[in-house]
């Protein structure tokens, strides 16, 4: 009898085992994967940023109404930017955190698990010592009363580390089922509220957009060729423009002697992007080790 109740607690203790390690791994392969989606969301933040400036470079060199349009979207997409950083750093607090301190509380466990089964491999050994013991000595009363009172307290031991270790456990799966559905439904809230500002953003935006005045921006171009020389339609186009060394380089791109530079820089881009892939395997990797 006692042989099958010792089976039992193995049995109930490898089901234990195994519901530890089915967080362990999964936890963590969430952890990994939250975190990369948060900082895919942070390179998206910096190059949001990028396209406002250059938007805004481009809008300087236009006419007024397409000037005006363009540079209120870019106001509108650079405040976008501000609602994606809150974004990521609610992210990191609410999702990524509380998914990492999982780590800590598993190891907690497995120290739980080990405290259990130390105290059931006792009772397994001092219960064999006591079988052979009544096997090759059956008459010595003494030496079997001896194996059997440390086999009692053996048993006690296991027993008690047992009642500990369900009630750790049970404590566990009620908090992890709590803590999920607390992660999941602040990840869900934290993305509506950018998604719903996003729609609003947007909407603004498109409304800027579709507010430029073609035709009254066509007649000041027209009116531009009509200027006494050269110099002056660029100064009607390019109202407001930039720096006289930009509004230089920008004719050299014009007559083309700027192409190999626009070329090296979709280059530098395309490698940039790269590395941003390669960060995140090797920031993946570190993980796992």
């Amino acid at each position: 009898a006692m042989r099958r109740t010792l089976e039992n607690r193995n049995a109930q203790t490898k089901q234990l085992q195994t519901a530890v390690s089915n967080v362990e791994k999964h936890f963590g392969e969430l952890c990994q994967i939250f975190a990369a989606y948060v900082r895919k969301t942070a390179r998206l933040r910096d190059k949001a940023d990028l396209l406002v400036n250059e938007i805004n470079a481009y809008a300087a060199t236009e006419t007024p109404h397409l000037k005006l349009g363009l540079m209120n979207f870019a106001d509108e997409f650079a405040k976008l930017q501000d609602y994606r950083q809150a974004e990521v750093e609610r992210l990191e607090a609410k999702v990524v955190e509380p998914l990492k301190t999982y780590g800590t509380i598993v190891k907690m466990k497995r120290d739980d698990l080990k405290a259990t089964l130390t105290a059931r491999n006792r009772e397994a050994k001092q219960l064999t010592q006591l079988e052979r013991t009544r096997q090759r000595n059956p008459s010595d009363r003494h030496v079997i009363s001896q194996a059997e009172t440390e086999l009692q307290r053996a048993a006690m031991d296991a027993s008690r580390t047992s009642r500990h270790l369900e009630e750790t456990i049970n404590n566990f799966e009620r908090q992890k089922m709590k803590d999920i559905k607390t992660i999941f439904s602040e990840f869900i809230t934290i993305e509506m509220l950018f998604h719903g500002k996003a729609l609003e953003v947007y909407t603004a935006a498109y409304q800027n957009i579709q507010n430029i005045d073609e035709d009254e921006d066509l007649e000041v171009f027209r009116n531009s060729l009509y200027a006494p020389d050269y110099s002056s339609r660029l100064d009607i186009v390019r109202a407001n423009s930039k720096s006289p060394l930009q509004r230089s380089l920008s004719a050299k791109c014009v007559s083309g002697t700027g192409q190999v530079s626009t070329c090296r820089l979709r280059k530098d881009q395309q490698a940039e992007d790269d590395e941003d892939e390669e960060l995140d395997v090797t920031e993946e990797e570190n993980f796992l080790k």
